[in-house]
């Protein structure tokens, strides 16, 4: 088998990019053994056309969504997954404080209810470019983070901790 080199810019890309691909795969995900797969594939896929998705103007974007399709073909493969009561630690930045409820609402969310949810809050992306990055329409996101917002807000009632419990 023949040995693959790497482009000096794909290297430069993983180097300067890896940590936050990971916390982003990891939030996607809610595993970090998982998410870090997740990035090991979606870099291996993209490094072999690196060449071609470099002529376009967003990279970044197309390993993204590289890593959301391989979250969302994983269904088959993984049943029922549970989100960490905690973040993996950053080297060198403070630990931030997060809602250990809010994390276990969150792995109750259908995979593209929860993508959409991240893409969204945690990416702080608009619907266009949520859109785009899941090859769907505006209107499918704007109806896919309400039904998840719907799914969230009734679950934060009294009522719905009690049936999570």
């Amino acid at each position: 088998m023949a040995r693959w080199d790497a482009p000096t810019s794909f290297d430069e890309y993983v180097r300067g990019r890896h940590a936050d691909l990971l916390r982003f795969a990891h939030v996607l995900c809610g595993d970090p053994h998982l998410a870090a797969d997740l990035v090991q594939d979606a870099l291996e896929r993209t490094g072999l056309a690196w060449r071609r998705i470099e002529r376009h103007d967003n990279p970044e974007g197309y390993v993204r969504r590289t890593i959301i399709n391989c979250y969302l073909n994983r269904r088959r493969r993984f049943w029922r997954e549970v989100l960490p009561g905690e973040l993996p630690e950053r080297p060198g930045s403070e630990q931030q404080p997060h809602d250990g409820e809010l994390w276990r609402l969150l792995a109750t969310l259908p995979r593209q209810q929860r993508a959409v949810i991240v893409l969204r809050y945690y990416e702080d992306m608009s619907e266009a470019q949520i859109a785009q990055t899941l090859g769907c329409s505006q209107g499918t996101v704007k109806s896919t983070a309400s039904r998840a917002m719907a799914k969230l807000r009734e679950a934060l009632t009294p009522s719905g901790l009690e049936a999570l419990r």
